[in-house]
């Protein structure tokens, strides 16, 4: 197992099974009759996935956001979901009340109907999420066309400034670590905005495993190079990446779990989307462009893939 990694594992499923059909994709998808029904499934383990004084409700909040994000960089909205929880045996009353009421809260916010789900035992605490939705169509990851602006939902890097606050003892004024903080322990996916903006969008994708990852991934699978011209940070974070000898540009391509759309918008489409974004006060970010050719540039340096992958040495 410590010579594989994710994207290796995930190739030895797809040989086995046979799957000539399969094409990497935030969410799967497959029709009933005429209706295309969109599946999402993701796990949380707690040992891995939760930083140190996560409350209950806001690790069930964050099971549930991993396949919120992919739905909205599809453009679809969820519409039910079966979540199984495995518990180690000592695990309180109390606790498992706090679990309840974080995936009620989750629902009520999201707009999704919980169908029910699995209880199991296990050492550390698990939860696996299905996520279903009902759309006509959804938005690739290859869909990009040369002439396209390159836009994200935010800026990046926070959540890596929140880790190195929370688990290496970074320094940062108490502004700035409030809004990393925040960032780390209740993400906002951008549902709203990616089911409103989705007819404008050629491509897009969750940038959960790091904005490197995510662009390399969209350029490859639409076979086009995109040239990023600005870096989606905010002033206070190059503050911080200097006053804790960080490397900025690493925690804005490499951090991950920012829960931003990453899109790709047709010239004629841009002040739609971009009226879209103010009207749900949404921090949209034009960071680039696409270009015949491939590959991720910044200006003229390569950006590798360097984002979050399991198992990865």
């Amino acid at each position: 197992m410590a010579r594989l990694d994710e994207r290796q594992i995930i190739s030895i499923f797809q040989k086995t099974l046979a799957n000539k059909k399969f094409v990497s994709e935030d969410v799967e998808q497959f029709r009933v009759g005429r209706q295309t029904i969109v599946v999402k499934t993701d796990t949380l383990v707690s040992r891995t996935d939760v930083p140190p004084k996560m409350s209950l409700s806001d690790v069930a909040r964050k099971s549930v956001v991993a396949c919120i994000s992919d739905f909205a960089s599809k453009g679809v909205m969820p519409s039910y979901c079966i979540i199984s929880v495995s518990l180690p045996r000592q695990f309180s009353r109390a606790n498992i009340v706090k679990l309840a009421r974080g995936f009620r809260d989750a629902s009520r916010e999201f707009g999704f109907e919980i169908l029910g789900g699995d209880t199991n035992e296990a050492r550390d605490l698990v939860i696996s999420v299905a996520m279903f939705g009902v759309t006509q169509r959804i938005t690739h990851r290859s869909g990009a066309r040369t002439g396209d602006v390159i836009i994200v939902t935010g800026p990046f890097g926070r959540t890596g400034a929140g880790l190195a606050v929370a688990l290496h003892q970074k320094k940062a004024d108490t502004k700035f670590a409030k809004t990393v903080r925040h960032a780390i322990y209740h993400a906002s996916p951008r549902l709203r905005f990616g089911v409103a903006a989705a007819r404008y969008m050629t491509s897009a994708m969750d940038s959960s495993d790091g904005l490197s990852t995510t662009l390399v991934e969209m350029s490859t699978q639409s076979k086009k190079k995109f040239t990023i011209t600005k870096i989606p940070m905010d002033a206070q974070l190059v503050q911080f990446a200097s006053a804790n000898r960080l490397d900025v540009t690493d925690l804005v391509f490499n951090s991950g779990e920012e829960y931003e759309i990453v899109a790709t918008v047709p010239q004629r489409h841009l002040s739609r989307v971009r009226q879209i974004a103010k009207r749900m006060q949404i921090s949209m970010i034009e960071i680039g462009y696409v270009q015949k050719g491939a590959g991720v540039f910044l200006k003229d340096r390569p950006v590798k893939d360097r984002g979050w992958t399991h198992f990865r040495i």
